[in-house]
This record gives structure tokens, C-alpha cells and sequence, in this order.
């Protein structure tokens, strides 16, 4: 799941600071993205400031729904952004 904002792609770890690939992203800021053929290499940079986040969770449950937000993500306590060329 992602949220986009014009040049702006926001993914929000499931797990927050503990999921894994969010981890890799602060060892190494480079995330790949493969979606239906095209894909590429951004540089991720890893958000911590709560208001931050408190709005990429907004994007997310206005997305998908606050029902479908709850239901796959339990911690909301960082977020990434990449920003798209």
C-alpha cells in the first residue's frame, strides 16, 4: 500500500519502526519499487516527526479507509517518502 501527493510516494511500515525493510532503509536509503513492469531505484528518506506521520496515516485511511488502515498496520510511529523524478 502507498500513498501518493503529487511527486511524493509515502509507504508506512506495517509494524513501524520495527518492521524490517524500514530498518534496511535507515542501514541504506535506497529502496526499489517494481509495480506492473515499470520499476526503479529512489533514495528513501525514513520520517520520525509525528505530525509527519500523523498526516502520510491521514493519506492512508483516506486511501484505503480507516477500517482497512487499522486492520493491516499496528504501529504508526515513522513513515518514508520518496520522492519521484
Amino acid at each position: 500500500m502507498f500513498a501518493l501527493d503529487g511527486k511524493k510516494l509515502y509507504l508506512l511500515p506495517v509494524r513501524g519502526s520495527e518492521t524490517q525493510w524500514y530498518k534496511n532503509v535507515l542501514q541504506k536509503p535506497s529502496i526499489r519499487i517494481d509495480a506492473r513492469g515499470a520499476e526503479g531505484e529512489f533514495r528513501a528518506t525514513p520520517i520520525a516527526d509525528a505530525k509527519a506521520v500523523k498526516s502520510v496515516v491521514e493519506k492512508f485511511r483516506e486511501k484505503y479507509g480507516v477500517k482497512d488502515v487499522k486492520k493491516y498496520y499496528s504501529e504508526f510511529d515513522v513513515t518514508v517518502v520518496i520522492e519521484l523524478a
